[in-house]
């Protein structure tokens, strides 16, 4: 499978055309890097550019476009509504195909302390290849912006980066460099100019504040649309889909008497993002992403999905993907089945009875293996942070003190990601049990190994759990985790029994 690294940089440059232009051609001028989209923004005074190709090729380019950053742009004559910390402001490494995530985060290292080294410009890591988990957020890293992280670098420890001077930039400022999944850059315009209104709801709806998980959000005024602006980053659109973050801003922007205008996307959106927004609005019963045709094209002439690489990766002498993220996959492929049974069972006259029921089970059990999918790649980011918890630092008790929390709050996280997947299983072998039963006995095996599926699924996010558990602090927690996820295994370990007693009765 050919390497292919995406790399999407945010430069401080929105209306000089010829800058973006110049940044562009840095970034592929090998033969080996392709340029997918570029965005520019006057308001926010800020550029995207998307590129993707060989991870070798992408990291030179990177190297040359922040050098052509440094000629061209000067955060001291810079004035724009987006947040920004250097000319080059953020540059994350996104895993495409033939790379892990492991992979890229060594990538990102490297390129960062390149920049340090060549351009003498303090660079910092950040998302998942952070050293210190509060930098995990790039609102953290760049609180402040330019002028604050220039005041406060010589300073605060705090705010010393992990390569170069503790100095910024004199013109080019400091710069943030990742991996990450992909993400969406989501902006909702509403039908009024009120700044106070837009922060409000961004306010509401981002989670660092008790919104939706996954959402990043910031109020602007972009005054030559005489609009207020909610700029949302989604950094896990399967988990906290887009349609749930629209559906939302609506109704907060109901709250002030207003409604949305319009929302855009910035740069490139994943096609299964698409998928569950249709699927969503449009009502659609039993929707399956193969039923679009490109999709179904994309899979059949690349010869399918890339199950091969994600066993790779479970494989290799690596912490993640473990088990929890096993897990996850083993319930959503229990659900893909039952979802199959239903599927041969609707619309048939000989089951016209049940037919409602059945689709109703149809319908929970795709939503069920959407939200497992999910858990997939959520598990393995709740083990991420839980391992950059244990790397903070502790040498001084007030470290300790930091360290300890953030420990804390990370192995609950840890935790209840796998209760998540348990109750998605178990809802999945509780339904699949059903299908068992009254299904089309055509397909009663296979909706039996879902049942065993699920019931794996279930036990094994169960020992996820009682791993955590003596780990945590908060004893009330602990302790309610393990009698719920203790629960669901013994009621599902019956319900198991059933279904091996509904196939033998079936012989």
């Amino acid at each position: 499978m050919k390497r292919i690294v995406e790399c999407v940089p945010n430069f401080s440059e929105g209306r000089n055309q010829a800058t973006v232009e110049a940044l562009a051609s840095a970034l592929t001028a090998e033969p080996d890097v392709a340029l997918l989209d570029t965005e520019m923004d006057a308001a926010h005074n800020r550029c995207v550019i998307s590129v993707a190709g060989d991870p070798e090729a992408v990291a030179r380019g990177v190297l040359r476009a922040v050098g052509k950053a440094v000629e061209l742009i000067d955060l001291r004559q810079h004035e724009g509504e987006h947040p920004r910390m250097g000319a080059a402001d953020v540059i994350p490494f996104i895993p495409i195909s033939g790379i892990c995530m492991e992979e890229c985060v060594e990538l990102s290292v490297r390129v960062a302390r390149d920049i340090a080294e060549v351009y003498g410009i303090p660079t910092y890591l950040y998302d998942q290849s952070a050293r210190i988990a509060a930098r995990q957020d790039l609102a953290y890293v760049r609180k402040g912006q330019f002028e604050g992280i220039r005041e406060e670098i010589q300073r605060n420890p705090e705010r010393n980066p992990d390569f170069g001077p503790c100095n910024v930039h004199p013109s080019a400022g400091a710069t943030a460099v990742g991996a990450r999944f992909p993400l969406i850059a989501y902006n909702i315009y509403l039908r009024t100019p009120e700044l106070k209104i837009a922060q409000e709801i961004a306010r509401s709806i981002r989670f660092s504040t008790g919104g939706l998980r996954y959402v990043k959000a910031l109020g602007f005024e972009i005054k030559s649309r005489n609009q207020a602006q909610v700029s949302m980053n989604l950094t896990n659109y399967e988990a906290t889909p887009i349609h749930r973050v629209f559906d939302l801003v609506c109704r907060e922007a109901a709250r002030y008497g207003v409604s949305v205008a319009s929302s855009e996307i910035i740069g490139l959106i994943p096609q299964k993002a698409l998928d569950g927004s249709a699927e969503y609005h449009l009502r659609l019963e039993n929707f399956s992403r193969n039923q679009i045709l490109e999709n179904r094209l994309s899979e059949a002439l690349s010869g399918g999905p890339g199950i091969d690489e994600f066993i790779g990766s479970v494989a290799a002498n690596k912490p993640i993907p473990g088990g929890g993220s096993v897990a996850a996959l083993a319930g959503a492929l229990a659900a893909a089945l039952g979802e199959m049974m239903a599927g041969l069972t609707e619309g048939r006259a000989k089951f016209a009875a049940l037919d409602l029921q059945v689709r109703e089970i149809h319908a929970r059990l795709t939503k069920a293996r959407n939200q497992l999918r999910g858990l997939v790649q959520e598990d393995s980011l709740a083990f991420k942070e839980l391992l950059g918890a244990y790397k903070l630092p502790k040498e001084t008790k007030e470290e300790k003190d930091i360290r300890a929390g953030a420990i804390e709050q990370a192995t609950i996280g840890a935790t209840e990601t796998p209760l998540r997947t348990a109750r998605a299983a178990f809802r999945v072998l509780e339904d699949v049990r059903v299908l068992v039963e009254i299904g089309n006995p055509n397909a009663r095996s296979d909706a039996a190994v879902g049942a065993q599926l699920a019931f794996a699924a279930l036990k094994a996010a169960h020992y996820n759990v009682l791993t955590n558990i003596p780990g945590i602090k908060d004893k009330a927690f602990a302790q309610k985790s393990r009698a719920e996820s203790l629960d669901m295994v013994q009621k599902g370990l019956k319900i198991v029994h059933e279904v091996d007693k509904l196939v033998d009765d079936s012989r």
